[in-house]
């Protein structure tokens, strides 16, 4: 019913710093999507850097399954499929999966002597959550969504910690059980300086690595509104690899300034051009909008769970750090319209600007990695 992933052969990463006094074993439980695994990976390289034993509990279609070994992180594999939005047949497997998964993960807990378990949430982390909630053992919760998922919400009144992004996510948990921690987020968003106004305007239009096709439709339908209107703009297309040929082919005919890209490697760097960013609305997103300081035009992705990426936009929008555009409104001309309303008021940008970096939270990891000394302490 399980198997092992090793690190695949490689370079052995370099030594990491090894804290004083024996090591502790922390499970990391969350995987599927690059959101529940990049951040679980951003804490577990903080608590190995401390002399930890950190380890991955996932399946084997995931991302955790690439992402973790490569790392360095054993990867312990189970088998369990989701229970929102799937159909009868899906939520069968799953209810027949859920008690022997459960079960192999206290064997894995017990074999790790895990002292504490870190989630990210998701379908993955029900079964480790489950079996060390059993063994009374501390489990700590990264909650990064204004509303919390499926797992973390069942769980929320027997979590140790709950770190949270958005200080109205509290009320999901008991009181005095939740911190303001933000998600981990890669260090280069927090020194993207403060753009200087140009005479061009930059626009950053991404609709994540696999592209958005609301967003590439959007921005086509706005090149030709664009041209027709003088407005000197430039624009930076994350299109995805499926629609990028079409889009750059139909982009050199616009006339308009700027490029689409399949991929952005650096991004990073095309948000310290940007003036304004247009994006979805994913926790990953959003927690980079604000390390960056960027006014952003969130485009929630309408079939999210629990319409996460829709409640992430609204609290934006409540700080003024974002204008919202549901996914049913985003067409061309809507795009155009409002990015053309927010060019011609650069101090209602800056206030955006600075509303988004107001959110921010430096040092996620590391806060984490405290919280999870402190519980494997008590």
């Amino acid at each position: 019913m399980s198997e092992r992933l090793n690190p695949a052969p490689c370079p052995p990463p370099p030594a990491p710093r090894v804290a004083p006094g024996p090591g502790r074993a922390f499970l990391i439980a969350g995987g599927g999507t690059g959101g529940h695994v990049i951040p679980g990976l951003a804490v577990a390289k903080e608590l190995r850097a401390r002399g930890h034993k950190a380890f991955f509990v996932g399946t084997a279609r995931g991302l955790e399954a690439t992402l973790a070994p490569r790392e360095g992180f054993e990867l312990e594999l189970i088998r369990i499929g989701g229970l929102k939005r799937v159909g009868l047949r899906q939520t069968a497997a799953t209810l027949l999966e859920l008690p022997i998964s459960t079960l192999h993960a206290g064997r894995l807990i017990e074999e790790h002597r895990v002292a504490a378990v870190f989630s990210m949430g998701g379908y993955v982390a029900g079964p480790p959550v489950i079996a060390a909630l059993a063994r009374q053992l501390p489990v700590v919760i990264m909650e990064p969504n204004a509303v919390p998922g499926f797992t973390n919400c069942r769980i929320a009144m027997y979590v140790w910690r709950a770190l949270i992004s958005f200080q109205e996510t509290a009320r999901y948990f008991p009181r005095g059980r939740t911190e303001l921690t933000g998600l981990p987020v890669r260090e280069e968003f927090f020194a993207v300086p403060e753009k200087p106004r140009s005479e061009c305007f930059t626009i950053l239009i991404t609709g994540g690595s696999q592209g958005s096709r609301t967003l590439n439709q959007a921005s086509r339908q706005s090149w030709p509104l664009f041209r027709a209107s003088g407005m000197a703009v430039r624009i930076l297309h994350q299109s995805g690899p499926a629609a990028c040929d079409e889009l750059r082919a139909a982009f050199a005919e616009s006339g308009i300034q700027g490029d689409v890209s399949p991929f952005i490697a650096d991004m990073p760097a095309a948000f310290a051009q940007a003036d304004l960013i247009v994006c979805r609305s994913g926790a990953g997103a959003v927690a980079e909008l604000a390390a960056a300081g960027k006014p952003s035009i969130l485009a929630p992705f309408p079939f999210a769970a629990d319409d996460h990426q829709l409640r992430n936009a609204e609290a934006f929008v409540r700080a003024g750090a974002a204008r919202l555009v549901p996914d049913s409104e985003m067409t061309g001309q809507k795009l155009f319209d409002t990015i053309a309303e927010l060019a011609a008021a650069p101090a209602v940008l800056a206030a955006m600007g600075h509303a988004a970096r107001a959110l921010a939270h430096p040092g996620a990891a590391r806060r984490a990695a405290d919280v999870l000394e402190e519980a494997a302490r008590v």
